[in-house]
């Protein structure tokens, strides 16, 4: 239950399979190579941010498989063992205590079941979880962002966006959500908008809130 007046934010949504799930190793573990995992996953979020209105998660997923090389069997493989996703290992005790703070959503891009199934490998209940598939539309589209604002009935200038990647810091900052990057892997910002705060680590997620 947050706690009223506790920080500067009403709600805080995150990404999901970056920010929170270490989806990489997922990807690597059923190629059996971080460079063709990489390459693979790559494929898929530029069709998931090209498809426009939604379709089928799994059919982007099997595309971008496709376009790389790899058997179709590879795409049963990985939906097979969604449920094998493990959060960072801070994240299940930095979300914990958000939720005492604040509402807590992800938003993500998979299907309604692969969302639901992957925010449950968090640990945390979350308040909602907005999938690519029930609003419609892959982010960075509007659609996902403003589904989760709407549904917790929040302002998105009073809601923090924790992103995973580039992409989500563009899409948010456009809906009027200010954003903190989990910035795992060390990516570049390139010309995308500059976040609040940029960290390598969850753990530091507290201090801006309290801030």
């Amino acid at each position: 239950m947050a706690e009223a007046g506790a920080t500067r934010f009403d709600a805080v949504l995150f990404d999901l399979l970056t920010a929170l799930l270490d989806s990489w190793s997922l990807w690597t573990r059923i190629t059996g190579s971080e460079a063709l995992a990489r390459s693979w996953r790559d494929e898929a979020a530029r069709l998931t941010y090209a498809a426009g209105e939604y379709r089928p998660y799994r059919d982007i997923v099997a595309e971008a498989g496709r376009a790389k090389g790899l058997a179709p069997e590879a795409t049963q493989t990985l939906i097979g063992c969604w449920r094998e996703l493990e959060p960072w290992p801070e994240a299940p005790e930095v979300v914990a205590k958000v939720g005492q703070l604040a509402k807590i959503g992800v938003v993500t891009n998979c299907s309604e079941q692969l969302g639901r199934e992957a925010a449950s490998r968090v640990g945390v209940p979350f308040d909602i979880v907005v999938s690519a598939e029930s609003a419609g539309a892959y982010k960075p589209r509007p659609e996902p962002y403003r589904l989760a604002l709407e549904t917790l009935e929040v302002d998105a200038a009073r809601t923090l966006f924790v992103a995973g990647s580039t992409n989500d810091i563009e899409g948010a900052t456009r809906v009027g959500m200010p954003v903190w990057w989990h910035n795992r892997l060390g990516l570049a910002l390139g010309e995308h908008p500059v976040p609040i705060a940029q960290h390598d680590r969850l753990t530091k997620l507290l201090e801006t809130l309290k801030t």
